[in-house]
């Protein structure tokens, strides 16, 4: 019997193998996504502070709080971090970060334009285990 539809029975017809392969693709990669750890996660609070506010071209100074999940400060901890602009075109930058005792610590940014940059924060606690975070730095203004 003819139904007429040119695709079904058709040998050829790749519409069978292009969803059978869509379904594959699915089931295979639907769990295999990057953990990206963010400020949600358990066991580190970081809160951060930049002066002047609003930041400004110029040299910054950027003060992070770490405690754990109970308020605890964390000392000892050691921060790289990296600032970079959102548009592409720039490399991003390196800044020293100090402690300070009682779970404090302290950058002195240099922001070398004015808008939208992001600070990426990696940071190894104590006990050796390892953390990244960031946020962003919207509308830094001109001199």
């Amino acid at each position: 019997m003819y139904s007429g539809f040119r695709g079904s029975g058709h040998k050829n017809c790749p519409l069978p193998n292009l969803c059978l392969g869509l379904i594959i693709f699915v089931a295979l990669f639907s769990g295999c996504s990057k953990h990206r750890v963010d400020e949600t996660t358990p066991g580190l609070d970081i809160k951060h502070q930049i002066s002047p506010d609003p930041p400004r071209v110029g040299a910054d100074t950027l003060t992070l709080n770490l405690s754990d999940a109970t308020g605890v400060p964390i000392n000892k901890a050691r921060i790289a971090l990296e600032a970079d602009m959102l548009h592409p075109g720039m490399a991003p930058r390196l800044f020293d970060v100090k402690e300070l005792g009682n779970g404090q610590y302290q950058s002195q940014l240099q922001f070398e334009m004015a808008g939208d940059w992001v600070v990426l924060l990696h940071v190894t606690l104590p006990d050796g285990n390892t953390q990244d975070r960031q946020f962003d730095v919207k509308g830094v203004q001109a001199k």
